[in-house]
């Protein structure tokens, strides 16, 4: 599970998850975490090298849950993953974000709100777990379903691909660049690797003998 952090390894550049949440996922799920720090202007060749780096350990194909590309060329993108030697799958590109959105609630999956743009969605909708009865708010709001014009950001806590559910404790609300955010960590006591640790593909294939 590939993850891009900003420079201080304090949150993920896009969703702004902490390290020990997206942690606390990567085993939940079983996947070998390979992670990297950067800033915006540094962001494509941090990603590349990430790319290298499963790329060396066997990996021929990388999957993203990309659904609209609002602000980049899908040709561009393909371009990048490419030309490092892996194939990029996208399952979820193009399809309905209502069909999807409703697609996972009847999974059983959840996901809470961590993050929500002011101009759409107030600070109550915080902390709040994705249910079918906010498909008419959402509507009636014009938000899309999967938050696809940057609405709001999820953190997932359960699916049926993870082993357990993660359990979170909610932190403080705070206002920034005209969204709302609530800081979120692993609940004390749930399973996580070391707070704040970073690893490469093979420095996960020794922490799991494999």
């Amino acid at each position: 599970m590939i993850t891009m952090f900003d420079e201080e390894a304090r949150a993920a550049v896009r969703t702004g998850c902490a390290p020990d949440v997206v942690a606390a996922q990567a085993e939940r799920l079983g996947l070998r975490q390979v992670t990297s720090r950067c800033t915006w202007p540094t962001y494509d060749a941090a990603f590349a090298a990430a790319l290298d780096d499963v790329a060396a350990d066997g990996v021929t194909h990388v999957v993203f849950g990309d659904i609209t590309v609002p602000r980049a060329s899908p040709v561009g993108r393909e371009h990048l993953r490419t030309s490092r030697g892996s194939t990029a799958v996208e399952p979820l590109f193009g399809a309905s974000t209502r069909d999807l959105f409703l697609e996972w609630v009847a999974s059983g999956a959840e996901a809470v709100i961590v993050t929500s743009r002011a101009e759409r969605l107030d600070r109550c909708w915080l902390g709040r777990t994705l249910s079918i009865d906010m498909l008419g708010d959402f509507d009636r709001l014009a938000v899309d379903p999967c938050g696809e014009n940057g609405e709001y950001h999820t953190v997932v806590t359960n699916s049926p691909l993870f082993r357990e559910p993660l359990r979170l404790e909610f932190g403080e609300q705070v206002s920034r660049s005209g969204c709302w955010a609530l800081d979120v960590a692993v609940a004390a006591g749930a399973t996580v690797w070391p707070r704040g640790a970073m690893f490469g593909a093979r420095q996960v294939q020794q922490l799991h003998g494999v």
